[in-house]
């Protein structure tokens, strides 16, 4: 079943709703998709103003696991004005860092534009293509992060997903564990960066396996009310032709499959009577590619700032319209 289609049948047949609105207590399930995090960035900007509105559990992978951390890790530190001030400071932080590699690399690879560089990284490793590792997520993070203070103070639960190299298997960092390796295992492409090691075991994206993590998020919510922050396009409206468009496609359809499936284990799961947390489960979507024309044809590589921006505007929209609308939606 169609995406759109499994939510709305889980929340038309089988979900009981709140009965109040915007809900007090609220789990997120936060996807992962490059730049496109930025909208997410927009929607936590806009839901922690909402002071009546506490957050219980945020499962996150690649983009959708840094903005959960960056959230957690304001709220411990400052409360809900920090937690925005961490997410803008980080997102230009990223901006500002590409727009310096995207130079330097122009500058020291001859005839090699920015935008060609996606050809570089397809045709070699990143253990020629970046052989020291460079990564300005790593710089950006331990910036606006106190990981160990974290690990103690985090008030809200966490549950971070990584693919393990090895057998292919989802593994989840929870607060106990997560770490600054912790989130860059999760936003780890291996087309760009090399594997991030923890514990002997290698890790790559978590958006291979989980992304998000949406069934085992609803296992451990306390709360019955989910949302889905879904930034990877879903639908396009032309064949896709060229080489490029075909791999840009194959990208989207493989980084929503699990999104998918968790929602057609819901939905089972509801049809077939399992238990009253599934009776009781109201899980809304904010998606991305409904707000932001075209977003299908655009890169997820890029980290302009007027995009990021706009990519922002678009998601404090989205969360405003949940907020005011999601009770009768």
């Amino acid at each position: 079943m169609h995406l759109i289609q499994a939510a709305r049948e889980i929340i038309k047949h089988h979900v009981v709703p709140a009965q109040a609105w915007p809900p007090q207590q609220l789990s997120l399930a936060l996807q992962g998709g490059g730049s496109f995090g930025a909208f997410t960035w927009g929607v936590l900007d806009r839901l922690v103003e909402e002071h009546e509105l506490h957050l219980d559990t945020i499962s996150g992978a690649s983009a959708g696991a840094v903005n959960a951390v960056l959230l957690a890790s304001g709220l411990a530190e400052g409360g809900r004005d920090a937690a925005k001030q961490k997410l803008e400071h980080f997102w230009r932080r990223m901006s500002e860092a590409a727009a310096f590699i995207s130079l330097a690399n122009a500058a020291h690879i001859p005839g090699m534009a920015p935008g060609g560089l996606g050809m570089l990284t397809r045709a070699l490793a990143p253990y020629q293509f970046n052989p020291f590792d460079l990564n300005p997520l790593r710089k950006s993070l331990a910036a606006e992060v106190d990981f160990e203070r974290l690990r103690k103070d985090a008030p809200l639960h966490l549950m971070i997903a990584a693919t393990r190299v090895s057998d292919g298997k989802l593994r989840i960092f929870r607060n106990n564990d997560i770490s600054l390796e912790a989130v860059l295992a999760s936003a780890c492409l291996p087309q760009v960066h090399r594997a991030v090691e923890i514990e002997g075991e290698l890790y790559w994206d978590g958006g291979y396996v989980a992304n998000p993590p949406l069934v085992r998020l609803v296992h451990e919510s306390e709360t019955s009310n989910i949302l889905v922050v879904q930034i990877t396009p879903v639908k396009i409206d032309h064949r896709p032709t060229t080489s490029g468009e075909i791999a840009r496609r194959v990208d989207q359809i493989t980084f929503n499959s699990s999104l998918n499936s968790d929602l057609d284990t819901l939905e089972l799961a509801a049809e077939v009577g399992a238990g009253q947390k599934i009776k009781n489960l109201r899980i809304d979507r904010i998606a991305a590619d409904e707000l932001v024309e075209n977003l299908a044809e655009k890169s997820a590589a890029d980290l302009d700032w007027p995009f990021l921006v706009r990519l922002r505007d678009s998601g404090r929209l989205a969360a405003d319209k949940w907020l005011r609308k999601g009770a009768h939606d």
